[in-house]
Formats: structure tokens, C-alpha cells, sequence
């Protein structure tokens, strides 16, 4: 087992459960006095090594990465993949951003910086492809805004990816306001990118754009790249998409009954999709690794359109639409509605029990330092949306909280399965 020093006290509350460990090594950059057991700090054994290794041949079909899925809708579940499924998947990315022409290109003279952690899904997978480039890697350790402007500027890092919270917390730190962040180029998943971060990121210069997968799908499965005739006008409407599958990514939405839905950008439904690299099913799980390949496509439980150009439109989460009087309101829908209100940083809009209607949304609101805002200003805001026919009426919240903070995954993702545990 390797382990970072920070980690040593939540090592000594399990490391009588670990049968199977048989060495440990350290990873630190503190120069920390080497805990009993360890068999050395892992710059120091490398340093110690002989140059050359002869690496033994294996089956590329033998099991690389196994990891957990973070929980947001149920109980973390594990997917693992193979050393063939990584290079297919690393080809096909790579592929996919290189073949821009001029928008969210990733190429060798680039600077790449994660601002996802590695623990999560292979960090999307770009550092595979960094390294197949021959690309300049820098890791932050720590998301510290600071820590993360300092690189920015000194590394001069030119591409990168997160999930919508740490581009706001870039955005919103005080020591952003003095960093030149023009031509950075940051792909947004984990979460949909909501529009009104797009336009705050867009103002300051950063190339910013969506991508779609899952921790079962290794997980690029789509990435919003804009065309020549969209650069003049930024489209926004685009970068806030899910995009347009990569190489290799059979992807499709259809009803319950497997049906294919027509590319005309209103026909919602399940997101199903096939490609080589898609984990074959959950560790020890055979009755949910079924569920998931029902009808031979991996089932990824989001709800979305596809339109008249292939751009995907994810609308939510099976488990997190809220159904209300009779019909299906998107939560992302309203999120981003709300999220365009001056005074809001974040937002998350959960359904709660409601013995007249079934479900209501709830919204949850994070504001702005030093801003304030009434919730029937927020309310408000959703109705006018409504009346002008964005989303149903059902739409409209009967409550906005205020809150300090949301929950999150370890990934930094909203986790809505907390916030409605909170609530019921």
C-alpha cells in the first residue's frame, strides 16, 4: 500500500482490518520520520533503485484500476477495467481532443494541471493522455486557491479539468482577480456546467466547456466542443451541453422500452451506450452488473436529448427528477434558472414528499459573500422562466433554504442523496 503522510492517522484506525497488505510505503514530501512498518519513503527507495527494469509481459486483458463509484444515488459500487480498455480509451480521447480545430484543443506544447482527483475515475483519464503526449504535467495537491492561481501563473498551465465547484472557487477567490487566466482551457464534468459560471468563465478569457461520462464508462463518453461558426458568439448553449460522443461511443436515449429516440433535441430519455472501455459490470455484484447491461447497452440512469447537430443534453438524474402533479420537472433545469440570479454562488434543488402533489422541489441556495437575496425574489425567478415556457409551473419551488454550504462527494460532486436524507 502506498500512502500519502496526510492519511497515516485514518491508516492506523484500519490497518488491523488489512489481511491482505503485505508492504508499505510512504509518499511524502514533508520529509516525515518513516512510521513502524514502512519499508521506506517512496522518492527515497526510488532514488536507491537501479536505473533499468525489466518489466514482464502480461495480457492486456488483465485487470488495471479498480475503484468505487461515489454514492450519489445509492451505495458506492466497484468498476474496474482492464489495461487494454485504458489505451482505448486514452487513443480515443486523445483522438477526439486533437482533432479541434482551434476550441478546447489538447496538444504537446500544452501545460496540463488536474484539478480532478486522481481517485476519481483515473482523474477522467486526461493524465494518460498527458503522458502519451510527452506533456508538461503539474499536480497541486491540495485544491487551495492560492496554491492553484500560484501554478496557474507560474507554470503557465494551459489546460485542465474539474467539476463546476472549483472553477467557482477560482473564480471567487480574491486572489484570482490578479491572475491572467485568458486562453486556459478547462473541460467541466462531474456535474452539468451551469450557464451563468460558463459566462463568468468565459469573461475572464478561460476556453471553458462541458464533457459527460461516468465512473463506469472510465468515463469520457462526450465532450462539448464548439464548431468554427459557433467561436464568434461563444456559444454558450453549446459549451453548456454534454457534447457530441468521442470516437468509438455508440450512444443513444430511448424509452423504457429500449426505443430509439429521434435527434430533434425535445425527445428525452434513458442515456444508453456501448464502447470498449465500459467497465463489464460491479465487483461482486452480479444482480446490479445485469441491471446495468440490460439489453446489451450500459444503462447510465441519466435522462437527456439529443439534437439535430448529435450535441447531448443531459435534463437529470433518473433518481433525482422530480415528479410533481403528474409530471417530470428537471432539477438541472431549475438549478440552472436560479443560478443565474445575481446574488446566488450555488444551487442544488432536490423533490421532497408532498401528500398533495407527491413530490415539490426544494431549492438550496448558497449565496454570494457580502450578498443577500429574499426567497420570493428567487421564487420569482423560476416563475418567470415558467411563464415564458422554459419549464413546467410544477417548476417553481415552495421553498428556498438558505445555506452555508452543500453537501459533497469525495469528487466534489453535489450529492443529493445526502441532501434529501437531510430532509426527510
Amino acid at each position: 500500500m502506498f500512502i500519502n503522510a496526510e492519511f497515516l492517522p485514518i491508516l492506523d484506525a484500519i490497518r488491523g482490518k488489512l489481511e491482505t497488505v503485505k508492504t508499505f510505503v510512504l509518499l511524502d514530501d514533508a520529509k516525515t520520520a518513516l512510521p513502524e512498518g514502512f519499508a521506506g519513503e517512496y522518492e527515497a527507495l526510488l532514488g536507491a533503485s537501479a536505473p533499468q527494469f525489466e518489466f514482464p509481459d502480461f495480457d492486456e486483458n488483465a485487470r488495471a484500476t479498480t475503484f468505487y463509484t461515489t454514492g450519489t444515488t445509492g451505495l458506492p459500487k466497484g468498476v474496474y477495467f482492464s489495461h487494454r480498455q485504458l489505451v482505448l480509451h486514452t487513443m480515443a480521447a486523445m483522438g477526439v481532443l486533437g482533432m479541434a480545430a482551434q476550441q478546447g484543443r489538447f496538444h504537446r506544447d500544452d501545460v496540463y494541471m488536474p484539478l480532478t482527483p486522481m481517485f476519481h475515475v483515473h482523474a477522467w483519464g486526461v493524465p494518460y493522455l498527458a503522458t502519451l503526449m510527452g506533456v508538461k504535467q503539474v499536480y497541486p495537491g491540495r485544491y487551495v486557491p492560492d496554491t492553484i492561481l500560484k501554478l496557474l501563473a507560474q507554470e503557465k498551465v494551459s489546460f485542465s479539468h474539474c467539476v463546476p465547484t472549483i472553477l467557482h472557487m477560482l473564480l471567487s477567490s480574491p486572489a484570482g482577480a490578479a491572475v491572467k487566466l485568458d486562453g486556459w482551457k478547462v473541460i467541466i464534468g462531474g456535474s452539468a456546467l451551469p450557464t451563468a459560471l460558463a459566462k463568468a468563465a468565459l469573461a475572464r478569457g478561460i476556453d471553458v466547456f462541458g464533457g459527460y461520462g461516468m465512473s463506469e464508462t472510465c468515463p469520457i463518453l462526450t465532450i462539448a466542443h464548439i464548431t468554427s461558426e459557433d467561436v464568434a458568439d461563444d456559444a454558450v448553449a453549446v459549451r453548456t451541453k454534454a457534447g457530441r460522443p468521442i470516437p468509438l461511443v455508440d450512444l443513444r436515449t430511448v424509452t423504457p422500452e429500449m426505443t430509439t429516440l429521434p435527434h430533434d433535441g425535445r425527445s428525452v430519455g434513458e442515456v444508453v451506450v456501448r464502447a470498449p472501455w465500459l467497465t463489464q459490470g460491479y465487483l461482486d455484484n452480479p444482480l446490479a452488473s445485469e441491471s446495468l447491461w440490460e439489453g446489451g447497452w450500459l444503462h447510465t440512469q441519466d435522462i437527456g436529448h439529443v439534437d439535430t447537430r448529435g450535441y447531448l443534453q443531459i435534463t437529470d438524474r433518473i433518481k433525482d427528477v422530480i415528479k410533481t402533479g403528474g409530471e417530470w420537472v428537471s432539477s438541472l433545469e431549475i438549478e440552472d434558472i436560479i443560478g443565474r440570479h445575481p446574488a446566488v454562488a450555488e444551487v442544488a434543488v432536490v423533490g421532497v414528499k408532498d401528500d398533495k402533489w407527491g413530490e415539490r422541489p426544494l431549492a438550496m441556495v448558497v449565496l454570494k459573500k457580502d450578498q443577500s437575496a429574499e426567497a420570493d425574489a428567487i421564487r420569482a425567478e423560476v416563475m418567470s422562466a415558467a411563464e415564458q415556457g422554459h419549464i413546467s409551473k410544477y417548476g417553481v419551488p415552495d421553498q428556498v433554504r438558505f445555506v452555508a454550504a452543500l453537501p459533497r462527494t469525495s469528487g466534489g460532486k453535489l450529492n443529493k442523496r445526502a441532501m434529501r436524507e437531510q430532509l426527510s
